[in-house]
């Protein structure tokens, strides 16, 4: 088990990031691990023959039996929503002498031997970690940037709004308790319950900051294997069922008669915050039409919109949920 030991200050410096380098770096466990991530199946599937293309044997090699991934490819998010060539800068400062032991603790703890191709690079450390970033930085440019992270990007924001919505209204203890099942906030200390793992002990937080940073590819909350780094906690991810491909929802027939069917979808849809981007893609029509029944449904009230980095976030108003619920019942 692992816990966080969080004082008032900390807690007033616990935020919220996104990072594109562990999004690369944790999808590799799509291709060793698929059927741990169903919601992500359909669209690693159609990424797959750009992958093959790509030095798949030393990307593969850095995901152990466990799903473990070193944590010099996940570095801690210096902001909000860091650049991926910014990060992977910090993957490439890596001290070389310091490669071997990150490998090791990936793998050697659980009876794991490092993979030959590991193995045989580390004679050239600093060879290897160009090897390594640089097979991330192509995996990232054929793969990912172009035909997944768009989408992505607008799941994880709309993640983002939700998680500060309900630290605003409801504080730090039905923020923890909502992110995952294997958080527990208790006195001033925040755990994450791995049975799996023997490590077991306390981490201060000590004014570093505790960022939190959704993921699609845990399936609980996990942190980093060293825990001298400062500390950081990845959680799953909302909204992931929406990056299996367009899919109308449901909508009650009531609704559908009061307000047509594209706006009385959208309403359904915004039960989490949402770009018009995002909502195009699972709705499978173009982002002009969605604005246009977007701007209806702002101007009558049934849904809101904020700004959220370079993107404009919908979701639905009280009067919009009062609505639905309504329809829902009748």
């Amino acid at each position: 088990m692992h816990r966080f030991k969080l004082d008032l200050a900390d807690l007033a410096t616990t935020w919220f990031a996104c990072s594109p380098i562990q999004e690369a770096a944790l999808s590799l466990r799509m291709w060793t691990h698929p059927g741990h991530f169903p919601l992500q199946s359909a669209a690693f599937e159609r990424l797959r023959p750009a992958f093959e293309r790509l030095d798949s044997t030393l990307l593969l090699s850095l995901v152990g039996a466990n799903r473990w991934i070193p944590d010099f490819l996940t570095p801690r998010p210096a902001t909000p929503w860091p650049d991926f060539r910014t990060e992977l800068a910090a993957v490439r400062a890596l001290p070389p002498e310091q490669l071997r032991p990150e490998l090791e603790q990936t793998f050697l703890p659980h009876g794991q031997p490092l993979p030959p191709v590991l193995a045989a690079g580390l004679a050239d450390p600093d060879r290897l970690l160009a090897r390594i970033a640089d097979a991330l930085e192509e995996y990232w440019e054929r793969c990912l940037a172009p035909g997944w992270w768009p989408q992505a990007r607008a799941v994880l924001e709309a993640d983002l709004v939700y998680r500060s919505r309900v630290l605003a209204q409801q504080g730090a203890a039905a923020l923890f308790a909502d992110l995952d099942h294997r958080l527990r906030w208790t006195d001033g200390v925040l755990s994450i319950n791995r049975r799996w793992t023997a490590w077991d002990g306390e981490i201060t937080v000590d004014g570093r900051g505790l960022v939190l940073v959704p993921t699609f590819f845990a399936r609980g909350a996990v942190t980093m294997i060293n825990n001298d780094r400062a500390p950081q906690i990845s959680y799953p991810a909302r909204g992931q069922a929406g990056m299996a491909g367009p899919r109308p929802p449901a909508t009650p027939h009531a609704l559908e008669q009061l307000l047509g069917a594209p706006k009385a979808r959208l309403l359904v849809l915004l039960a989490e915050p949402a770009s018009t981007t995002d909502l195009a893609y699972r709705l499978g029509v173009t982002p002009g039409a969605v604005s246009q029944h977007l701007a209806v449904l702002h101007r009558t009230g049934l849904v809101t919109r904020a700004r959220h980095g370079r993107s404009v976030l919908y979701g639905r108003s009280p009067l919009g949920d009062e609505l639905s619920g309504h329809t829902r019942r009748g």
